[in-house]
Parts: C-alpha cells; sequence; structure tokens
C-alpha cells in the first residue's frame, strides 16, 4: 500500500461509541428544542405564569422531566459500560419508550386520547356497541 492511500484508511467506529453518540445527539436536541421554543411567541410568558403547553409546571413535573434527561445521560456511559446484552436490551427498551413519548408529546394528548377511546371502546354486547 502506497503512503498516500494509507492516510485515508477509515477506520471502523464500534457499536458502542455509535449508540452513546446518538445519546449524544438526542440530548443536544432536547436542548436544541428548548432554547429555540422560547422564540415561540407567548412561550416565556406561558413559563412565567408557570404553564408549558397547557402542563403545569410542578416540583414534580420538574423532577420527572429531569429524570427524563438524566436516563438518557446516563445511557451514554452504560452503553459504554454494560456488558453487550445488557447494553443492547437498556438501549432497545429505553429507545422504544423515548419514541413512544416523543411522538405522545408531538401529536398531542388529543390525538393519544382519541387512539386510546377508540382501542378501549367496548365489543358488541347485546346488540349494541355503543355506550
Amino acid at each position: 500500500m502506497s503512503s498516500s492511500s494509507s492516510r485515508f484508511i477509515d477506520h471502523e467506529v464500534g457499536v458502542r461509541l455509535k449508540i452513546s453518540a446518538l445519546w449524544v445527539v438526542l440530548l443536544f436536541l432536547y436542548a436544541y428544542g428548548d432554547i429555540f421554543g422560547f422564540f415561540k411567541p407567548g412561550q416565556i410568558e406561558d413559563i412565567v405564569s408557570g404553564q408549558i403547553s397547557g402542563i403545569d409546571i410542578t416540583e414534580g413535573f420538574l423532577f420527572a422531566v429531569s429524570v427524563y434527561v438524566a436516563i438518557a445521560s446516563v445511557m451514554i456511559f452504560l452503553t459504554l459500560v454494560l456488558r453487550p446484552a445488557a447494553a443492547r436490551w437498556s438501549n432497545v427498551l429505553l429507545a422504544i419508550l423515548y419514541v413512544v413519548t416523543i411522538v405522545g408529546a408531538a401529536i398531542g394528548e388529543s390525538l393519544v386520547l382519541i387512539v386510546w377511546y377508540a382501542w378501549t371502546w367496548p365489543r358488541e354486547t347485546n346488540g349494541t356497541t355503543d355506550r
């Protein structure tokens, strides 16, 4: 191999590092969304009044958001140090949980309630389907 071509050899990045980097990106996207969300008209006033998108800002809410972000932060480290099977399953399960919560937040509680009520719609009994 010539010396000029050996300078451009790409070393493969391990899956652990790739997944950890993706958790970092997720955290940056949260911060980016939060910061630029303040530019939306009325957003700062809502926060000062104690609400975000109709949700009361309470100590419980702030604690839950902190835990939510802390889990993603810890996953950066755990992905690198857990045994492969534990790292794989914890990443799969937590990524699914985050997808569900992000999609749920994006589409809003109204659509989630529509899906819930439709899913739990009582089955036909005694000739009637509407309760």
